[in-house]
């Protein structure tokens, strides 16, 4: 884990998007570290490589994939960040993969916050090499 910190609040009482917040930067960072260690695109292509998973409809994929993956809490986890998601949604996304891709975020945010970076791994490592080919990062 990047950082080590002990949890002031129980984080089954936190706001799933404030889990949602942290869990965004942690794929973020995971995906860009990704691409960086196993390709050699220019930065431009990085960055495009990156917004394939990282975008709202990349991450709605992502968990379509790992659902059957996922134990009954993590699926509780991810109805919880699904439920919790603003109103708005992103501009290249229909309001369903908006939903979804909080309730992803809020999953990974509670699991780093968890100090469970061999779940938050296990996962992404499933997500890197089932979709990597397929949007040609890898």
């Amino acid at each position: 884990m990047l950082f080590t910190s002990e949890n002031e609040i129980d984080l089954r009482e936190r706001s799933p998007l404030a889990l949602a917040f942290v869990g965004d930067g942690v794929y973020e960072l995971l995906v860009r570290a990704r691409e960086v260690e196993r390709t050699r695109l220019k930065p431009n292509r990085l960055h495009s490589g990156a917004v394939r998973f990282v975008s709202a409809r990349g991450q709605f994929e992502a968990l379509q994939y790992l659902e059957p993956m996922l134990t009954e809490a993590e699926k509780d986890l991810v109805r919880r960040g699904h439920n919790a998601s603003k109103a708005t949604v992103a501009k290249n996304a229909s309001p369903e993969e908006y939903r979804a891709s909080t309730g992803f975020e809020c999953l990974l945010g509670y699991l780093y916050l968890e100090g469970r970076n061999d779940r938050i791994e296990e996962l992404f490592n499933a997500v890197w090499e089932h979709f990597s080919p397929q949007w040609a990062v890898g």
